[in-house]
């Protein structure tokens, strides 16, 4: 009897730990879905958004797009901000790749009290943008030139003067360029490109590569084609 009920306790503790990466995979899977999701809708909000009229023009001519639907910041002497992105490039012949997933965050330091919720979005306007991104880790600013996108009124007059590798737009409950990115850093978020498409993938695997897709993502690669071109 003793004997049976360490089998079965050991059974158990195996069951639970092959259990354990599955679960972690579903909702590896799930939040890299909702990711994708709400990036499609963030993507399009901002597209519609009269004060983002140049930004459209510009993502015309972008070789990659990134979309953090919702960047946290809260701060209280100290600040941070962080959230989770996907990235596309636009490959040969104008296709837009499937997504790759970042998680972009910055610490920042000052008297500040309370939080915000920004949408952001990343466009890649050089090549060097496009393969700085694709390393592991970036810290905006430092590795890669970026620069505020013009918005509102008097944006194209603006652009004229902009040569950086990514323009950064961001908003935030209606107000504009409301976070800092310079000095951000962004990482691959591994876990989410593994839920997402099955197995351990890299950025280039997705982007450059294009060893992996998935028909999830055809809805946020079909609204960056029909706004910013391509297919």
């Amino acid at each position: 009897m003793k004997r049976f009920s360490i089998l079965l306790f050991a059974a158990a503790v195996l069951l639970t730990g092959l259990a354990v990466p599955g679960t972690s995979i579903a909702s590896d899977r799930g939040d890299a879905q909702a990711t994708v999701t709400k990036a499609n809708m963030t993507f399009n909000s901002f597209m519609s958004d009269k004060n983002f009229t140049e930004m459209r023009k510009l993502s015309r001519s972008a070789k990659g797009i990134f979309i953090a639907p919702q960047v946290l910041k809260g701060a209280f002497v100290v600040g941070a901000s962080g959230g989770t992105g996907v990235f596309l490039v636009r490959g040969e012949g104008g296709q837009w790749t499937n997504p790759a997933f970042y998680t972009i965050g910055s610490v920042s330091f000052g008297f500040q009290i309370g939080g915000q919720a920004s949408e952001v979005i990343l466009l890649a306007m050089t090549e060097r943008g496009v393969t700085t991104l694709l390393q592991n880790s970036v810290k905006l600013g430092a590795d890669v030139g970026i620069a505020a996108g013009p918005y509102g009124a008097g944006a194209q007059a603006a652009t004229a003067n902009i040569s950086a590798d990514i323009l950064a737009f961001s908003r935030s409950k209606g107000l504009y360029g409301g976070i800092s990115l310079d000095g951000a850093i962004v990482d691959v978020r591994d876990s989410l490109n593994k839920g997402y498409y099955g197995r351990p993938v890299t950025p280039t695997d997705i982007l450059v590569k294009k060893n992996v897709s998935s028909a999830h993502a055809d809805k946020l690669r079909a609204s960056v084609a029909k706004i910013s071109g391509g297919k």
